[in-house]
């Protein structure tokens, strides 16, 4: 027996795509079958170390938790991470093969597809249920060439398809009407129904609009999916909107550049979610507002964002911050933009060569063509308060560069038998490798108490992720055709229901 397999595929980026693959994971998983996530190829600077050894997009981590499954590069065997406006680095199973541009990587594709169609069948022989993710869309009419990501996976695998829209966005019916009428007959038939997503207001009022696109269509609306305030999930890529919550009085500003290439942004979920935290992104050309804290965030090309910081007036903000005594700190590319030097001898992330950091700290990085993909944990060691030590912290690590200098003497964290980062004489500068710093609910509270907020509350994260996949899974539950569900996944009858 092979697994049964669904896509779901989107008129837009940010249609719901991820939310309803990791919706419908969790809900499978909860009706007692082996559900698998897949994307066959994403575009994303979030990423996440799996358990093999390898990096995916974020997303399909987040799906994976879904399914409590450890992530696995059979969930995303191509994962592209841009290092410019026209080109990217590009990972197949979990491992970076090349930099290339966009006409390199379209000749690539063929080469791409074998390595997508090999994961997705060890998903099918060791799962009940594969939940396949397009990405983009698949009327993107200049990519229908050699497509791997959408409809051209999905007539290689011969899987139905269910296409997302979101209605906040407007447009809803143009969006799904046209993106059909754009596919060719075979696409046509095996799109099986469409879900119309973030809908706020009376149904009422919107279903005359829904007889009419299943006149025009033949296709039915198989949900029409809630907007759900609060929700909080792992972002695919791109920085989402302020998350709503209530700020308690006593509260701590915390500052973030959004740079050009900024990577693995969740790190600073558990911050913009914490009551606690008044957590700002600081657009280019926008003027950061003072601040408790100032957190330099990874990078995928960091000379060039480095360049960008100190062309947006950064570097003075930075050393004004720090006389007046606000706290620093930096995540991999961040803490690498800390240090005297970076050194690119083979132009791992651009044209090879060196350029100053900002001098903070004594210590230098090269960057070195074999990237480090680890999952780990430890402790804080260094002293952030007079009574607070070896703080547990879990993270991942995802970085081509290595650092060395006098700095590292004074070590920021201790994880499995070996120290990373430093932290400065005086206790006002820390950096380090370590994505996920604030994840661990007892390292966010102390970290905060290190930036001045002496009543931090521990903040535990990963709960609320949890939290947010079960919200979206009970919805599709409550709104959308299970029957047809069950049909699409050859399922018994009634098993959803």
């Amino acid at each position: 027996m092979t697994a049964a397999t669904l896509m779901i595929q989107g008129t837009t980026s940010d249609a719901g795509k991820s939310a309803v693959v990791t919706g419908l994971c969790r809900l499978l998983v909860r009706k007692g079958f082996k559900v698998a996530p897949f994307k066959p190829q994403n575009m994303a600077l979030n990423s996440a170390v799996t358990v093999d050894g390898g990096e995916i997009g974020r997303a399909q981590a987040a799906q994976a938790q879904a399914c409590y499954l450890q992530p696995h590069t059979d969930m995303n065997p191509v994962l592209l991470k841009p290092n410019s406006d026209t080109g990217a680095q590009v990972i197949i199973h979990g491992q970076a093969v090349n930099n290339m541009n966009a006409r390199a990587y379209h000749d690539y594709k063929t080469t791409a597809m074998t390595a997508v169609l090999e994961s997705f069948q060890r998903l099918k022989e060791a799962y009940d249920i594969v939940l396949v993710e397009g990405a983009g869309s698949p009327a993107e009419i200049n990519l229908r060439d050699r497509d791997i990501a959408n409809m051209g996976f999905a007539e290689a695998a011969d899987c139905p398809v269910i296409i997302v829209a979101d209605i906040d966005k407007g447009g809803v019916f143009a969006h799904l009407t046209g993106t059909l009428e754009l596919l060719s007959a075979s696409e046509q038939n095996r799109t099986k129904g469409f879900i119309i997503n973030r809908f706020r207001g009376d149904i009422s009022l919107l279903q005359p609009g829904n007889d009419w696109l299943e006149q025009r269509t033949g296709k039915p609306v198989t949900a029409v999916l809630p907007y759900l305030h609060g929700l909080c999930l792992e972002a695919e890529d791109g920085v989402n909107p302020a998350p709503d919550k209530a700020r308690e009085k006593s509260h701590l500003t915390v500052v973030v550049p959004v740079l050009p290439r900024i990577s693995n942004h969740t790190d600073f979920d558990p911050l913009r979610q914490h009551p606690q935290v008044d957590f700002h992104f600081v657009a280019p050309d926008q003027t950061p507002p003072p601040a408790d804290l100032v957190i330099l965030p990874g990078s995928k090309s960091v000379q060039h964002d480095l360049n960008w910081l100190r062309e947006q007036g950064w570097e003075n903000y930075l050393l004004r911050h720090l006389r007046y005594g606000g706290k620093l700190l930096g995540i991999c590319g961040g803490w690498q933009m800390l240090g005297q030097w970076l050194h690119d001898p083979e132009g791992i992330e651009g044209p090879a060569g060196k350029m100053p950091g900002l001098g903070i700290f004594e210590a230098e990085t090269v960057l070195e063509a074999e990237k480090q993909l680890i999952n780990t944990s430890g402790t804080i060691c260094a002293k952030l308060t007079s009574d607070t030590t070896n703080i547990p912290v879990t993270g991942y690590e995802i970085h081509a560069g290595v650092t060395h200098g006098k700095a590292l003497s004074r070590p920021f964290l201790q994880l499995q038998n070996r120290t990373d980062g430093a932290i400065s004489e005086d206790g006002q500068i820390a950096g380090c490798y370590l994505h996920g710093l604030f994840d661990h609910p007892d390292a966010c509270q102390h970290l905060l108490q290190w930036a001045g907020l002496q009543d931090a509350a521990p903040f535990d994260i990963k709960s609320l992720y949890d939290e947010s996949i079960n919200r979206i899974a009970d919805t599709i539950e409550q709104h959308m055709d299970l029957e047809l569900l069950e049909q699409l996944l050859k399922l018994p009858k009634n098993s959803l229901r």
